[in-house]
Parts: C-alpha cells; structure tokens; sequence
C-alpha cells in the first residue's frame, strides 16, 4: 500500500509541475500525449495489414531497380535498361499523327463526366473487339462496362463472382500482377494448373482436370477458371479445340470461365486468335452464357496504357448490372472523348492494327534472332510484346535460388531488368519473359549486346566462381 500511495504522489507532484508550466507549453506537451496515445492504439485493416500484394516479387523488385538507375542514352547510358514493362509502344507515332489531323478531339470539357458510359465510346469499343478478333464475332454494345484500366475490370468482376476464401483455377505461368489485381482486395484465392516446356507450356484438359480434382480433395471452393489468351508470358494463343473443351468443362461443373483477352490485338502471325466469344457461337455446342466473361483494354491494343481504359464484357445481366454499379469507384476521365473519336475512326483503327502487327512481327524476329546467335533460344511465339526466353543453360543447378541468382547477376551487372519466370508462378526454374515493344531500335542493339557480353563472360570465364561451366552453351 505503501508503494501504491508513493506513486500517487509522485502523480500529483508531476500535475502541479505541469500547471506552473507557461500555457503554450503546456498545451503543446498535452498535444503530444494525445498523440502518442491515438497513434499507439490503432488497429489497421486486415486489408491493410495483409501480405497478399504481391509488391515483394522480383518482377517488382525490377521495377524498382530500374527507377532508381534508368537507362537513357544521352545522360545515363550505363543505367539498367527496362525489358520488364509489357507496353506497345511500337506504333504511338501512329496515334500522335492521327491526334495532329484531330486536335478537336482532344477538346473536352472539364466540367462534367460521363461515367463510363459514353455512347460512342461504346460503340467504338465494340466495333474494335470485332476487328481484333478477325470479324468472326459480334459484341454487344450494351454488355461492355469501362473501367479505369483492366485492372480494376479484373477485380470488379471477381469480387461479383466470389467471396473472400473462394478460388479460380489458372495456368501456371501466369501474369505476376493477377495476384495483386484478382487476390489482394477480393479475398480470393488462386490454384494453378501446371504446364511445363516438355509440350511448350500448353494447357491440356488433362492438366485442368488434375487440378481440379486436387482442389476438391484440398475442400477448395472453386468459382471459376481463368484464361489469358494471348498469354502473358508466353506470347502465345489457345487453338480452338483446346478452348471448347475448357468452355465444355466449366460448364459441366457449373463454374465461371474468365477470359483476359488484353493482347487480342497483338497477334502478329499465325495461328490467329480465337476468342472465348466465337467459341460459344459454334453450333453443335450448348453452354451456360451465364458463367463466360471477357475482360480487355485499350492497354496493349491500341497502345494506350495511360488512359486507363479497361474493359469488362459479361453474357451475364447480373454481372454487367454489379460492375455498372461499381464501375462509380473508377470510371473513366473526360478523355473519352479523345477515344471514342478515335475509335469511331474505321479506316484509321484498321490501319493501325495492320500496321502495329508488322512491326510487332519485326521486332519480335529482331529481338529473337539477336538472342538466338548468342545462343539463347525461346519459345515460339505470335502474339504479345515480350518473348519467354530459356535460360535454363545460365544455371548453377535447376533451382529457385539459382534462378533469383541469375536474375541478380543480369540486374546488377548486365544492367537489364528482365523477368524470372518464378514471379510467373512458372512450375521450372531458369525461364525469363523480356519485353522487347519498349524500347526504340539502338536500345534494342545495345540490350542485345549486354546479354552477349553477359553470357560470354560467363560461359568462358575459368574462375572456379563463374556462373556455369564453360561447356553448357559450346
């Protein structure tokens, strides 16, 4: 007791110290306590607090390499050069000669919005996922909903189809940002199906009903399956056989069959393109239009990543009604007034999708023969801005850590910042994407002759601490 009355006159000993003190600091001593005692009690979101972002993997940790030593020609020509950003950036002085001829286009009023559902804009969207697709289907107008970029389409449309702990089958490997893009907000789950380079790291029915089987066994709730076609990373497309027999699946097990379409307008060889929405139009199939649903974008297409126009197309009401409710939260700015008149520019459209897959072509066979007299091969690709490159022969041994390795090395001493296949979920250690529609010609030849000095001084080096032996790429 004695020591319980001690204290307290110490208390009251501090309070009248703290009376004699002159008002402002006194007031300012009251302040600080305040906010010691708010800040020390706060208790963040579980959303907040979570590790399901996804920013700790290496495809970021590029990103973030890069920003702080960007490689320019001029006045950082030693800088890492950005082989990790997925942009068509090959045919922009198509859409800035186009904007010279149009300047009244992008007159528009500040004042006012049209909350993503501009008319013309629509329309003009419509009239282009007909044109990416070859004209072998039709879209209707009144099922598309704009977002601030696929982004958000993505998530929009997963949190109308699931609840948090549900999840969606998905070939592994698979675009790094879906993990941030459909998990971190919604809740949701993602179970990969593994494809492996023994068949080129195609999707077989086999694969998917593998991994379903698993899930089940594992009491996973599984709302759906989820396809990028053109893939991202592989820069290839899914044949039409492959396709029906996935729609077949899905709707035998009454689950959603979620297609990314975003690189629709990239295919720049054959085989073409065949999207989900031709596939449910064929005869002598049956499906559930209900449960097949289309996200795209502007992004990749028309080669407008800053406009931030995502697309959501659903053969579902329910789920074009939530996503037009939701939609409030990102619309699109007042610069779809510069798009819809571009889009309702046929001739031009055309012109440019023609024009923009010739030098994707060119650049993808630039970039991929370069790489081949270094003696790196890659997967076959037609479509996409980025090429899967095997490094495996660069390995130390066939692991994860080996690959991180190897990716260290290229950042910091090749200066490139290229993409390891793990970041993709890819089942194999020692497969990179690099992108190749970023950048300009001379930078092209310059990250080209980086690698080859890279892999020279590497294979051919005798230091017992070389990175591989000298024997692997002779």
């Amino acid at each position: 007791m004695n020591g319980f009355f001690l204290l307290v006159a110490k208390l009251q000993l501090c309070y009248q110290l703290l009376l004699l003190l002159p008002n402002f600091v006194r007031r300012n001593l009251l302040a600080i306590r305040e906010v010691f005692v708010i800040t020390s009690n706060v208790v963040l979101s579980e959303l907040a607090t979570n590790e399901q972002h996804g920013e700790n993997s290496l495809y970021f940790e590029g990103w973030k390499a890069y920003n702080k030593d960007p490689f320019d020609l001029k006045d950082n020509p030693n800088g890492i050069i950005q082989l990790g950003l997925a942009e068509n950036q090959l045919s922009v002085n198509m859409i800035e000669d186009w904007n010279k001829r149009n300047l009244q286009a992008f007159i528009f009023s500040i004042t006012n919005q049209d909350h993503g559902l501009f008319e013309c804009l629509i329309n003009g969207i419509a009239k282009l996922m007909e044109k990416t697709r070859g004209g072998n289907v039709k879209f209707d107008a009144e099922r598309i909903v704009l977002t601030a970029g696929a982004t958000a389409a993505n998530e929009t449309l997963i949190s109308c189809l699931a609840d948090p702990g549900d999840a969606f089958l998905i070939p592994a490997p698979y675009y790094t940002g879906f993990d941030r893009d459909l998990c971190w907000r919604t809740g949701v789950q993602l179970v990969p199906i593994s494809c492996n380079c023994s068949n080129n790291f195609k999707i077989t029915i086999e694969a998917v009903k593998e991994a379903y089987e698993k899930a089940q066994k594992a009491n996973i709730k599984l709302k759906g399956l989820i396809l990028t076609n053109p893939s991202n990373p592989l820069g290839t497309v899914l044949d039409r056989d492959t396709l029906k027999k996935i729609l077949i699946f899905t709707n035998e097990h009454s689950i959603h069959l979620v297609c990314d379409e975003i690189y629709a307008g990239t295919v720049f060889d054959a085989p073409r393109f065949v999207s989900i929405a031709e596939i449910i139009e064929d005869e002598g199939i049956y499906v559930n239009k209900n449960l097949v649903h289309i996200v795209s974008s502007l992004s990749k297409d028309m080669g407008l990543p800053g406009f931030r126009a995502g697309i959501l197309y659903s053969f579902n009401d329910d789920v074009v009604n939530f996503a037009r409710k939701r939609s409030n939260i990102g619309d699109l700015n007042e610069t779809q007034h510069f798009l819809a008149s571009m889009l309702s520019d046929d001739e031009f459209v055309q012109e440019f999708l023609t024009e923009s897959g010739k030098r994707l072509r060119k650049r993808n066979e630039k970039f991929t023969s370069g790489l081949e007299k270094i003696g790196i091969k890659c997967l076959k690709s037609n479509a996409g801005v980025y090429c899967w490159v095997d490094l495996r022969s660069l390995l130390k041994e066939p692991t994860l850590d080996a690959e991180v390795s190897l990716w260290k090395l290229i950042i910091n001493d090749a200066k490139l910042n290229i993409s390891p296949g793990s970041s993709f979920h890819c089942p194999e250690a020692g497969w990179f994407r690099i992108c190749f529609a970023n950048i300009d010609d001379q930078t092209v030849e310059i990250a080209l002759e980086r690698i080859r000095v890279f892999v020279d001084t590497n294979v051919m080096s005798s230091s017992p601490n070389s990175l591989i032996a000298h024997s692997i790429l002779l």
